[in-house]
């Protein structure tokens, strides 16, 4: 298929191009570069053996996203696109909702409007809100805790809405947990522009002595050493997950937890990285980060039985990739 790819110059979608590539599918890659850099289309190239088109502009731009759709017959998209740094979305909502929004409706309407009957939409955990964990894609969405979340919540809704009244049009919604590692050959990995939002590229930072100390958010939750659980989930196998959504997606809408199931807290996490590493990471506790939630971890068994798909990484690996790229990239 002739897959496009929004934001598939950043860490997620470079990922899930490369593997796109290797199961023979043709990928076109829109992406502003606000939070990622150009050299990665290059090595998803390398990596693959194969060209990806891309565009560098802002899949809020109607009119840019419709000439996109009128020169490539596109069988479906893959739309990551957008700002996702919950702190960051605290600070400045209406630059969030303006951004992941606008970003979903343009899409979709371009969907709508040239055929184009797959879409695949990167949503997240946040959705859930503080619910029971695990999560499972039954449960009813509670309030998110931060504008992040809310437009993800919000970019689902209206998809599904839209998916509902246009038969012909197929939504997959993924909802995914916390993605670190990197690609084994350490060519592409998570290198945000600026100070990392993300657990992961902060410890490889702070390991590498690029930044002082890690802070870790809060050592008073509800949680077996008091520091936030979250299911951390290797980026290989959840860019085999959207392989997988876009390949088999059917009418209407399906929702999909892309999680390993399992709950790992962030100091176990740093002592995983110290292990894998042989390297201790110098880290401090400080107080909670508005819009954090105590735990989530998925229950991921509807994707393993519709869509054939589990986490197949463990921690360690996560840890040993993530500092591979850190020392083959970082600067």
């Amino acid at each position: 298929m002739n897959i496009l790819v929004t934001g598939g110059a950043g860490y997620i979608g470079s990922h899930t191009c490369v593997a796109l590539l290797k199961e023979g599918h043709s990928v076109i890659v829109a992406d502003n570069l606000c939070n990622s850099k150009h050299d990665s289309i290059d090595k998803i190239q390398q990596l693959a053996g194969k060209e990806v088109i891309f565009y560098e502009i802002d899949v809020t731009d109607k009119v840019i996203v419709e000439g996109i759709f009128q020169i490539h017959k596109i069988d479906g998209v893959i739309h990551f696109a957008g700002l996702k740094a919950v702190g960051e979305s605290v600070e400045k909502p209406l630059m969030y909702y303006m951004n992941n929004l606008v970003s979903t409706m343009v899409l979709a309407e371009a969907c709508l409007k040239y055929n184009v009957g797959r879409f695949v939409f990167s949503s997240s955990a946040t959705v859930y809100g503080d619910n029971q964990v695990p999560f499972v894609e039954s449960m009813n969405l509670l309030p998110t805790t931060n504008p992040y979340g809310e437009t993800k919540a919000m970019s689902e809704r209206i998809l599904t809405d839209i998916a509902n009244v246009n038969p012909g049009f197929a939504v997959t919604l993924l909802r995914y947990f916390n993605p670190v590692g990197a690609h084994e050959s350490g060519l592409i990995g998570e290198a945000p522009n600026g100070i990392p939002n993300n657990l992961m590229p902060y410890v490889t930072q702070v390991a590498k002595g690029k930044l002082k100390q890690l802070r870790v958010f809060g050592n008073d939750y509800p949680t077996a050493d008091g520091t936030g659980v979250r299911d951390y989930i290797h980026v290989l196998d959840l860019a085999v997950g959207h392989v997988a959504a876009i390949e088999r997606i059917t009418e209407g809408v399906n929702v999909y937890n892309l999680g390993t199931g399992r709950g790992t807290s962030v100091l176990e996490l740093v002592k995983a990285f110290e292990e894998a590493n042989g390297m201790e990471v110098s880290y401090e506790i400080v107080d909670r980060r508005p819009g954090d939630i105590a735990a989530f971890y998925a229950d991921a068994s509807k994707a393993e039985q519709e869509l054939g798909w589990t986490a197949k990484r463990d921690i360690i690996s996560m840890c040993r990739d993530s500092w591979r790229f850190e020392k083959r990239n970082g600067e």
